[in-house]
């Protein structure tokens, strides 16, 4: 057994839990009651949304399950270790051979389930766009993790080769670099890969989305429109990048089906994101969190028996492979509610920060209500489900929020069903 893996592995634990607590405090959640939704969405609405992810949230959990169980049954049966020693050549074309399979088999089993829940994003206008280009983002997609994954385990599994005491060092040290480079490097590498962009038309709300971004002493190198409508109907914004590559993105389904007013509520809130730092906290999380995780496969993969079950007899040995996807699997999962809880928290409060930038607590309440409405988002998910899945709070949740900060300032958001505060009755914009 490593000491020293399990040392950093238990005071990484809690250093982490600790620089979590103290970059992210914990938000207020409003209750929500059936009254509530009833003043801010109508009964077709919430039948739509109710219909909708009846529909699909069967097919997403069997995805969800199936990617942590096959990776883990290819494991276990051998089949990992068997393509492994059955390909000729050095060893990391074992690794590679290996890692196909536990990437291949599971997207193959789980097509199925995105099929059908795309077919029902269309059914409801949610999606957009050709099978043809879906297919095509589906395939770049599982390109660039196979690229990405398998040349960081070559790395991982050539690390323990050449230390076979002290691998999880550099293993460490190279995946919380990685964490790093790529806050800076997807936004313009990754990106493009999936949306083309251009500059946002000078006018009246590229000015004023800059000047929230210089009322709040953020630099934006641009403000872009993406084409995201070629995909979806979803309505989205958001600020990415760090340092000179930092831009506002608008999505064009936003600017088509908005008003000017919520476009700048959502940017509003976006930007709450980099004023409180949540790309460095993120990046900075995520870093350590890599890190640590590295160290806790090491003492896991020191404890007798665990190399074998997945044909290796140390963790040099490209047999290991599976052993490491199929943890990775399982600790994605099992840790989804912790992450996901903090995602929860720095979304409350961007959202206090949008009341404060636009000073309207009213607008960015029906921006709410109309991209739980556009969107189909969740009103009332299960609450196991919220908690272990959820990365936003909910939309009923964050309206709950405006209220109660208007409240606060001495004002009252009427009910949103209302025709004065459905979205786009005023301020209502033509198509870009």
């Amino acid at each position: 057994m490593p000491i020293a893996a399990l040392v950093v592995s238990v005071v990484g634990v809690v250093v982490l839990l600790v620089v979590t607590a103290a970059l992210v405090p914990r938000q207020p959640v409003p209750a929500v009651t059936d009254v509530d939704l009833a003043r801010d969405f109508t009964d077709e609405e919430r039948r739509r949304e109710r219909e909708f992810r009846r529909r699909v949230r069967p097919w997403g959990l069997v995805a969800v399950a199936l990617d942590v169980v096959v990776p883990t049954v290819l494991v276990l049966t051998g089949a990992v270790a068997a393509v492994v020693a059955a390909t000729p050549g050095p060893w990391f074309l074992g690794v590679v051979s290996g890692f196909l399979l536990l990437v291949l088999v599971p997207r193959l089993v789980t097509l199925p389930c995105g099929i059908v829940v795309r077919r029902a994003a269309l059914d409801v206008g949610l999606a957009t766009g050709s099978w043809a280009r879906w297919a095509r983002d589906l395939l770049v997609g599982l390109a660039l993790g196979v690229v990405l994954g398998a040349a960081g385990l070559v790395g991982w599994i050539g690390a323990a080769r050449l230390w076979p005491q002290s691998w999880w060092l550099p293993v460490g040290l190279a995946a919380a670099l990685l964490v790093v480079a790529g806050s800076f490097l997807l936004p313009v590498l990754v990106e493009p890969l999936f949306l083309r962009f251009s500059p946002m038309p000078s006018g009246a709300l590229r000015d004023e989305l800059l000047a929230l971004a210089t009322h709040d002493g953020v630099v934006v190198r641009d403000v872009l429109v993406a084409d995201a409508s070629r995909r979806t109907s979803a309505l989205n914004a958001y600020v990415s990048g760090l340092g000179r590559t930092r831009r506002i993105v608008v999505h064009d389904t936003l600017l088509d089906r908005g008003a000017d007013d919520e476009v700048r509520a959502v940017v509003a809130h976006e930007l709450g994101h980099v004023v409180a730092h949540d790309v460095r906290t993120g990046t900075l999380l995520g870093a350590l969190g890599a890190a640590v995780a590295v160290a806790g496969a090491a003492v896991l993969l020191a404890v007798p028996g665990v190399l074998e079950l997945g044909g290796a007899a140390t963790a040099g040995d490209p047999e290991v492979v599976g052993l490491l996807v199929a943890g990775g699997a399982w600790l994605g999962l099992l840790s989804a509610p912790v992450q996901n809880a903090v995602s929860r928290r720095i979304e409350r409060r961007a959202d206090t920060h949008s009341f404060e930038l636009t000073g309207d607590p009213t607008t960015v309440a029906r921006m709410q209500r109309t991209l739980a409405v556009t969107n189909l988002a969740p009103l009332r998910p299960p609450r196991l489900l919220h908690l272990w899945f959820g990365t936003h709070p909910t939309s009923p949740e964050r309206i709950a929020a405006a209220r109660a900060w208007a409240a606060r300032s001495g004002r009252q958001i009427g009910d949103l069903v209302d025709g004065q505060d459905q979205p786009g009755a005023s301020g209502a914009r033509s198509s870009t």
